[in-house]
């Protein structure tokens, strides 16, 4: 483990930094709510889907994803459930759509998977 050996610690630089972690305290609350859900697979795959087509019902999930329905069904329970996305229901059929607020949030996310591999710098 390495160690560090400060010789003169900026304190108007640590100061500034703790103000700015501060005041976006609630922004760092929901943005790692939304990687921590967008973070399993198989969500990421239905919020971009969702986002492309803008609203899908579990049964469309089921046949693009090759998954049944109830493993589709958990995994939109938990995105609504984290304020994600949201549903309509038309007669029997639920739909489902990204909210339009977690959008600016999720919008970098899609455009790196929109992007061909050979430009993404790792």
């Amino acid at each position: 483990m390495s160690e560090c050996k400060r010789i003169f610690a900026d304190s108007g630089q640590i100061n500034n930094c703790r103000e700015m972690i501060k005041e976006n305290q609630q922004s760092f609350a929901n943005l790692s709510k939304i990687v921590a859900l967008a973070g399993n697979e198989v969500r990421l795959k239905i919020l971009f889907l969702l986002n492309q087509e803008r609203e899908l019902c579990p049964c469309d999930l089921s046949d693009i994803l090759g998954m049944t329905i109830p493993a589709i069904s958990q995994h939109l329970h938990k995105l609504k459930d984290g304020g994600i996305i949201q549903s309509r229901k038309a007669g029997q059929t639920i739909f489902y759509s990204v909210c339009a607020s977690q959008l600016p949030l999720l919008k970098p996310f899609f455009s790196i998977i929109n992007e061909p591999l050979a430009t993404i710098k790792t």
